[in-house]
C-alpha cells in the first residue's frame, strides 16, 4: 500500500509500505476514505520532535475490511471513526472518561500512521466507532475532523468549563482552537472570544460561534479580553496552541475561580509556579479522550446539526502530502484534507 514516511525533519514522502494483517485477536484492519495532516505533526516536520522514517497520520474514516475473532461490536462493511490514541474503552480509567490515559493507550501518530490507504487499528471495540449507515459523501470531511480537531476542541470546551451563561475566550485559530469555539457554541455559551489575527479564519470562528475578535496578543490580549469582560476575564478558557506566550496569556485571560482547557501540545513552556499560583484557577488538560465524545459527534454531525469540516481549506489527493504538509508550515493552509 501507499503511506506518508517522514524520513527526517522536513522530509515528507509517499512510499509503498506492508499491507497491515491483523495481530491480536482484538485488531481491525480498515481501508481509509479519507485522512488528513495535523497541527501536532509539524512538530517533527520542524524539528522539534525526532524524526526518523515514521510512518505519519492519526486522524481516519474508513471501511471495516477484516476483524479479529475477538472482534465484537466492530463489524466487515462498517463505516467507522477512530480516536487518535487506542483504547480498550474498558479498563477504570477510560469508564472514568479517561479514554487518551487507557492503560493499554497507543499512539496512532508515528507508530500506526494512518496518512496511508490501509490501517490495523488495535483494540478495535474500543477505539471505533461505526456510523449509523454508509455516510454521504458530503459528511466525509466532519466525520473525519471527529477523529482528533472536533473531539479535541469539544474536550477543551468542556475542560475549560464552557456553557450557559459563561464567556470563553479562545487562544489559537488553528483547526482546533476553531473547533473549541463551535464546541463552546453547542454547550450554551453566552460569548464566545476568538483571538485571531487571519481574516479567514476570523470569518470561519463567527460562522462557529465567536461573537468577539481580538487581534492582540501576549499582555495586550489579556488587557483586551479583561476590557471586553468588565476587568474580570473569561469564566472559560481553551488554549489551542502549545507555545509560552499562549499559554502565559491564556492563564492571564482567565478569570480568579475561572477554568482552562489546556489542548495545545506544548514543549518547553515553562509556567512559573508563583504566577499559577496566584491566578486562582482551575486547570485541565492533555491528550482528549476524543472516544468519550465520538458516538455523541457522530450523530450531530450524521444529523446536520454541526458543519466541523469546514475547517478543511486544502484537499489534496494523498501523493501530494508533501504539498499539504507545506502549505501548513507555511499557514497557507489551516488544515489539509488528503483523498484515497
Amino acid at each position: 500500500m501507499r503511506g506518508v514516511i517522514m524520513r527526517t525533519a522536513g522530509d515528507v514522502r509517499v512510499e509503498e509500505r506492508a499491507d497491515p494483517e491483523i495481530i491480536e485477536p482484538t485488531d481491525a484492519i480498515i481501508r481509509l476514505t479519507a485522512t488528513c495532516i495535523c497541527g501536532s505533526d509539524l512538530w517533527p516536520y520542524r524539528g522539534v520532535e525526532p524524526a526518523d522514517h515514521q510512518p505519519m497520520g492519526h486522524e481516519y474514516v474508513g471501511t471495516v475490511e477484516e476483524t479479529g475473532s475477538e472482534v465484537k461490536n466492530i463489524k466487515v462493511g462498517d463505516f467507522v471513526v477512530g480516536s487518535f490514541v487506542i483504547s480498550d474503552n474498558t479498563c477504570e480509567i477510560c469508564q472514568s472518561g479517561n479514554q487518551s490515559q487507557c492503560v493499554h493507550r497507543e499512539f496512532v501518530a508515528q507508530t500506526i500512521g494512518t496518512q496511508a490507504e490501509k490501517a490495523r487499528i488495535p483494540y478495535a471495540d474500543g477505539t471505533l466507532v461505526a456510523t449509523p449507515g454508509p455516510p454521504d459523501p458530503e459528511l466525509i470531511p466532519s466525520l473525519l475532523a471527529a477523529s482528533d480537531v472536533l473531539g479535541t476542541g469539544w474536550f477543551a470546551a468542556v475542560a475549560a468549563g464552557a456553557g450557559p451563561g459563561r464567556t470563553v475566550a479562545v487562544v489559537g485559530d488553528g483547526a482546533v482552537g476553531l473547533m473549541g469555539i463551535l464546541a463552546a457554541e453547542q454547550l450554551g455559551a453566552e460569548r464566545i472570544i476568538a483571538m485571531s489575527r487571519h481574516p479567514e479564519r476570523q470569518e470561519l470562528a463567527r460562522f462557529y460561534g465567536a461573537t468577539d475578535i481580538v487581534t492582540e496578543r501576549g499582555d495586550e490580549g489579556v488587557a483586551k479580553i479583561k476590557e471586553l469582560t468588565g476587568g474580570f476575564g473569561a469564566h472559560s478558557v481553551i488554549e489551542a496552541v502549545g507555545t509560552q506566550e499562549a499559554t502565559m496569556q491564556a492563564i492571564g485571560a482567565t478569570r480568579p475561580g475561572g477554568h482552562l482547557g489546556i489542548v495545545g501540545v506544548n514543549y518547553d513552556v515553562t509556567i512559573p509556579g508563583i504566577d499559577l499560583f496566584f491566578a486562582g484557577i482551575h486547570v485541565h488538560g492533555g491528550p482528549a479522550p476524543v472516544r468519550r465524545f465520538l458516538p455523541d459527534l457522530i450523530q450531530l454531525i450524521w444529523d446536520r446539526t454541526i458543519d466541523p469540516g469546514r475547517v478543511f481549506d486544502l484537499t489534496l489527493p494523498l501523493e501530494q502530502a508533501a504539498e499539504g504538509y507545506r502549505a501548513m508550515d507555511e499557514r497557507r493552509a489551516t488544515k489539509v484534507l488528503l483523498t484515497l
